[in-house]
C-alpha cells in the first residue's frame, strides 16, 4: 500500500473577533461546519493555497496570514488521513458570497467560543487542544 496522508488546508478568516464557518455538503463531513480551505497543490506556498480557496469559496481577499496549528485527522467512516495546516488570515476586503454551493450550504461569522456541535473532524480535533485563533 503506497497510500500517503494528503494535505488540506483551512483558513481561519477573522473579522472584528468573528470567523468565517461554512457548512459543508456533498463530501466527507456533509453536515459539519468548517473553515473554508482545500487541497495544497503541488509548489504551492501555504499562503498562496489560503488566498486561493478563500477567494474561489467565498469571494472575498484576506491579508496578514500566518501560521496557526497542525493537526493529524483520520477520517475512519471514508477511509481517508489528512494533516490539516491551520492559517490564521484577517478579512481584508469583499463581500462573502456563496460560491461554490455544491459544496458549501451556508457561510456564517462565528464567534471561537460559540461554535456549533457538529464540527468538521479537523477543527474537532483542533477544539481539543488550547489553541485559540484570536490569541
Amino acid at each position: 500500500m503506497n497510500e500517503r496522508p494528503k494535505v488540506g488546508l483551512g483558513v481561519f478568516v477573522i473579522k472584528e473577533r468573528k470567523i468565517l464557518m461554512g457548512k459543508r455538503k456533498n463530501s466527507h463531513g456533509e453536515g459539519t461546519w468548517a473553515l473554508p480551505g482545500g487541497h495544497l497543490e503541488m509548489f504551492e506556498t501555504w499562503e498562496e493555497c489560503s488566498k486561493r480557496e478563500v477567494l474561489e469559496e467565498t469571494g472575498i481577499n484576506i491579508k496578514n496570514l500566518k501560521f496557526g496549528a497542525v493537526t493529524n485527522d483520520i477520517f475512519e467512516k471514508e477511509n481517508k488521513h489528512y494533516i490539516t495546516i491551520f492559517m490564521l488570515s484577517e478579512y481584508d476586503f469583499g463581500e462573502v458570497k456563496l460560491l461554490e454551493p455544491n459544496k458549501c450550504e451556508e457561510w456564517r461569522w462565528m464567534d471561537w467560543d460559540e461554535f456549533p456541535e457538529n464540527l468538521f473532524l479537523t477543527l474537532s480535533n483542533l477544539r481539543k487542544t488550547d489553541f485559540n485563533p484570536l490569541i
